[in-house]
């Protein structure tokens, strides 16, 4: 099989890239890492962050490429205290907050799907809105996923989700600043940052704190998607 591995951030596909040593390849007038796992063919992209971009990204890759299978790797935000770092969601449902379609991912993974995976390309930390969620069963928070699925499924191709806690939106790691250090492709703004951090330097340990959980997280997600790949019949 041919797997098509989507990431939302560079940084979140670094693993992967490491870890299969992936070449750069452009295929139809679209730039991927290729490689292989197993006996599986891989490619992989980043789509940059949002459902206009995922879902853009999406559909260029698949007219180019040939694919039996997409896998959404990356991080997520919890929605609850209770959900702690590094924890592995593995939704039962991923919801288009703009839409309200609702797609179910193809399982891969061995735990029991569970609850909601909410897309939305807005920021998210009002204890009313989350609690909301909470109410409907939404476990984290994503801004691309929804969009794959709905690429996915208008052609066919099964799809699987794997993402990993990083941050929680109610405790105030992930404002508005904070949310912009990264450009809408996902590459950090080194401009942004350096203005960030001398406007708030009392701050340089939680941005230090939030950088070391989502190292954590994009490893831990491309680790258990590369096993549950090669476990793939």
């Amino acid at each position: 099989m041919r797997i098509a591995f989507v990431f939302a951030m560079p940084m979140e596909a670094q693993p992967l890239v490491k870890r299969l040593s992936l070449r750069k390849e452009t295929i139809g007038g679209v730039e991927v890492r290729a490689g292989t796992l197993g006996d599986h063919d891989v490619v992989a992209i980043v789509t940059g962050m949002g459902t206009k971009l995922a879902g853009q990204a999406a559909s260029r890759l698949l007219d180019a490429v040939p694919v039996d299978r997409v896998v959404v790797v990356g991080i997520t935000g919890a929605i609850s205290d209770d959900t702690p770092i590094g924890t592995l969601i593995v939704p039962e449902v991923v919801a288009n907050a703009a839409t309200g379609a609702e797609f179910r991912p193809d399982p891969i993974l061995d735990a029991a799907p569970k609850g909601t995976m909410w897309t939305t390309d807005e920021l998210l930390t009002s204890p009313d809105v989350l609690a909301g969620l909470r109410e409907r069963g939404v476990i984290s928070l994503d801004m691309e996923t929804a969009a794959v699925a709905e690429v996915c499924e208008r052609r066919g191709i099964p799809w699987s989700v794997v993402r990993v806690i990083s941050d929680k939106a109610h405790d105030g790691s992930v404002d508005t600043e904070v949310f912009k250090l990264s450009n809408q492709d996902g590459s950090p703004n080194p401009k942004a940052v350096a203005k960030y951090l001398v406007r708030h330097p009392q701050r340089i340990p939680a941005l230090a704190r939030l950088g070391k959980q989502a190292n954590l997280a994009r490893t831990k997600a491309v680790d258990v998607a590369v096993d549950a790949v090669t476990r793939l019949p």
